[in-house]
């Protein structure tokens, strides 16, 4: 048996970030993993459907998008909504 371990560079990243102590502990711990709990469970609750219009170059872009981000584009949308209600995603002004 191999007692080595094999990691893949994406693992070798992580690890070498951690032992460099780039990692910090949050505050209030399992108030924050209770909240982050409710927000992926909101999100994972998809009990509504809905039919829209938009341009094929904007899902093309999404589509796009969402190849790059390794998720399928409709996950992509309904998280880009959830943000925006959510009021975490805001346009961004031009200067």
């Amino acid at each position: 048996m191999n007692d080595q371990l094999t990691l893949t560079p994406e693992e070798k990243a992580l690890l070498e970030s951690v032992e460099a102590g780039e990692w910090q502990s949050v505050e209030n711990r399992d108030q924050a993993i209770a909240r982050y709990r409710t927000y992926a469970e909101a999100t994972v609750r998809k009990d509504k459907r809905i039919n829209i219009r938009i341009s094929k170059r904007d899902l093309d872009l999404l589509k796009k998008r969402a190849l790059e981000d390794g998720i399928p584009y409709q996950t992509l949308i309904s998280s880009i909504l959830h943000r925006y209600v959510a009021g975490r995603l805001v346009e961004k002004r031009s200067a």
